[in-house]
């Protein structure tokens, strides 16, 4: 998705010099070239305040252009606005003038030439490489690098929440701003991290972006997808190197990667950097307790085996429960803190015996049971607390009786919308169970999770998913030929030799798009061994049919239905999932679009579980989005490329 820059100066000829041109000739030229969206206010053309406008686009805009040519009392207004409520994203430039107002005197600005009132032909060219210049290098240190004098002179404000300043009724922007909102809340209830990925990089304007990447990296954590999920984190802190959330979910990535050394100097230094931050000390204990599980959970392992190495790894252990607790003393409130603190105490005492640290947990006990009546004091009828009922069933564990332990748990899962947080707390309770920690009662207990959990559709987890693009049948007055109706049968059998060599079979997915000739011939010989196949397509059927399926040969359409017979559940197309193009998206990029769709879903499986095949003549397509497109996006991700190419058929 394209920057958008808002260009505050002067209309019409003033002082001199005609603005318009200034804007038509050098701003406008310079900044599109650099891929920005340019707009300025007297360019909207739909009615309503000029005003309203004006203000949404000084908070909204990544990037504000003011000119300072000459004294001009509503560009000066404007920028003020700008300066106050946003800390970056501001770029001055001017035509040479007499003097430079005092406060803005130390500021650097951009010049460009003037000749006769208009931008000089003889500069123009190298005024616009320098705006363009500026431009990029002021998006590249937009955080952290505060360009506004009221930010700068006073280190501590923060910029107000952009969300909450709707300028006067609902226009344009905040239509699409909501559109894209909704598309994202239903991905992100439905579990397609790919759809959310894609749409990140649509966003109306950065902040968007930021919010949406850390969605998809929620959504990736909780797949078990923590590869994938690092990537749209670090995409996150490549927009907001500060972004807190972000860094925090970092270090508890590098944790479930197994890199436990750079997580723990990852979050030390988040806790040095952010003092008094409950959850940063919480995520660091989390760091602890999986480097210390790492250590004893085997597979095959009996509880006695477990049980021995999980106390000879008890250093860890220990570093977990001290920052788990320090996390609570800090927060009372942040009970989560607490309960991994008191549970990891009595886990402590169960495997060794060490009673020095139960009177600690007496104490953590009653202010996390008094924490959990505070939290669930704010339910309602229609917003159950979970996550407060459930902590207040673990913390019933520890040492109530079974009838105790079990009405706990009970009005904890009735309160649970997904399979998600059932299956967390399962897993917590594997471990206990795994460590021979109240056997009878955890055994009871899962009991009522597995039981709970069965309502709720678990999440896909294929085996292998086959990604396949390749070229549509030549038409029959194609010049050139690429992929010709005779070659077919051959390159039927080619797909379905490489699926055999890959072992496709039951248990295995396969995306595609479902147009005529290679995708069609994949989707068959995939249904004929037992794959799943999803379609995911550019556009709405009716005309994906009419673009990409009958355009060749008519012959093509009842191929199509046959393959999509039985399934119209696994056909998903853009524009329902992903919702409008994005304003000034250029040609072809539906096509673009859609190759990224599928290979980002692909990968929300398991970046090691993708195998891409391609029919493919190893050159460029006919326009953007084509094989050669999805080729290269695929090879510099894994490599698992199996290529026919259609010229050796």
């Amino acid at each position: 998705m394209a920057l958008h820059v808002f260009v505050v100066m002067p209309f019409g000829v003033k002082g001199g010099i005609d603005f318009d041109k200034v804007y038509s000739d050098y701003l406008k030229p310079a900044l599109e070239g650099e891929g920005y969206e340019v707009f300025r206010a007297d360019e909207e053309r739909c009615g309503g305040n000029i005003l309203e406008d004006m203000f949404q686009e000084l908070l909204l805009a990544d990037l504000v252009i003011a000119d300072l040519s000459i004294d001009n009392p509503n560009v000066w207004y404007e920028l003020g606005v700008r300066h106050a409520l946003r800390s970056s994203g501001i770029v001055l430039v001017q035509s040479k003038r007499d003097y430079q107002p005092f406060d803005l005197a130390p500021v650097r600005k951009c010049n460009y030439n003037i000749k006769d009132g208009l931008p000089d032909p003889a500069f123009i060219d190298k005024d616009k490489a320098a705006l363009a210049t500026m431009a990029r290098m002021t998006m590249a240190t937009w955080h952290g690098h505060r360009i506004s004098p009221v930010y700068h002179m006073l280190p501590y404000l923060r910029e107000p929440e952009w969300k909450l300043l709707r300028v006067g009724n609902v226009r344009k922007f905040w239509q699409k701003h909501e559109a894209w909102e909704m598309c994202i809340k239903i991905a992100e209830r439905k579990r397609y991290p790919g759809d959310i990925i894609v749409l990140a990089a649509e966003a109306p304007v950065q902040a968007l972006q930021l919010e949406a990447y850390r969605i998809a990296g929620k959504s990736l954590v909780k797949l078990g997808q923590f590869a994938f999920a690092f990537e749209q984190y670090k995409k996150a802190l490549g927009i907001d190197s500060e972004d807190l959330e972000s860094k925090q979910q970092t270090g508890v990535i590098l944790g479930r990667l197994q890199k436990y050394v750079e997580a723990r100097i990852h979050l030390e230094k988040l806790v040095k950097d952010n003092p008094g931050n409950a959850e940063s000390v919480a995520l660091l204990g989390r760091v602890e307790k999986d480097a210390w599980t790492w250590e004893w959970r085997r597979d095959g392992w009996s509880v006695a085996d477990m049980q021995h190495k999980a106390v000879s790894a008890d250093a860890l252990l220990r570093e977990s429960i001290k920052a788990y607790a320090r996390g609570f003393v800090m927060e009372p409130a942040h009970y989560y803190s607490g309960i991994n603190a008191v549970t990891l105490i009595r886990l402590l005492h169960h495997l060794t015996g060490d009673e020095s640290l139960l009177s600690q947990c007496k104490e953590m006990e009653g202010g996390i049971r008094w924490a959990l009546k505070s939290a669930l004091s704010k339910e309602t009828i229609h917003n159950k607390d979970y996550w407060a009922r459930v902590t207040l069933g673990d913390l019933d564990l520890l040492a109530s009786e079974q009838s105790i332990v079990e009405r706990s748990y009970r009005d904890a899962v009735i309160a649970a919308d997904n399979w998600f947080s059932l299956d967390s707390s399962r897993q917590q309770l594997h471990l206990l169970r795994d460590l021979g920690f109240r056997p009878e009662v955890v055994t009871s207990v899962l009991d009522i999770f597995d039981h709970a959990i069965e309502k709720f559709e678990a999440p896909i987890t294929p085996r292998q998913v086959f990604l396949f693009s390749g070229h549509l049948i030549d038409a029959p007055d194609r010049a050139t030929p690429r992929f010709p109706a005779e070659k077919e049968s051959v390159a039927a059998q080619k797909i379905a030799e490489a699926l055999d060599q890959l072992g496709a079979g039951p248990g295995d997915l396969a995306l595609t798009q479902g147009a005529c000739g290679g995708d069609l011939l994949f989707t068959e010989a995939c249904l004929n061994r037992g794959v799943k196949v999803n379609w995911l397509q550019p556009f709405l059927e009716p005309e994906f049919i009419q673009n990409s399926v009958v355009c060749c040969a008519e012959e093509w359409r009842k191929r199509y239905f046959d393959a999509k017979s039985g399934r119209e559940d696994s056909i998903r197309s853009a524009p329902d999932a992903l919702g409008d193009m994005p304003s000034g998206a250029r040609e072809g990029y539906p096509y673009e679009r859609c190759n990224l769709w599928l290979l980002y879903t692909a990968l929300s499986y398991g970046i090691d579980k993708v195998r891409f095949i391609c029919l493919w003549n190893g050159g460029g397509g006919d326009g953007p989005g084509g094989t050669a497109h999805m080729y290269n996006e695929v090879k510099q991700r894994t490599g698992q490329v199996t290529w026919i190419d259609t010229r050796a058929l």
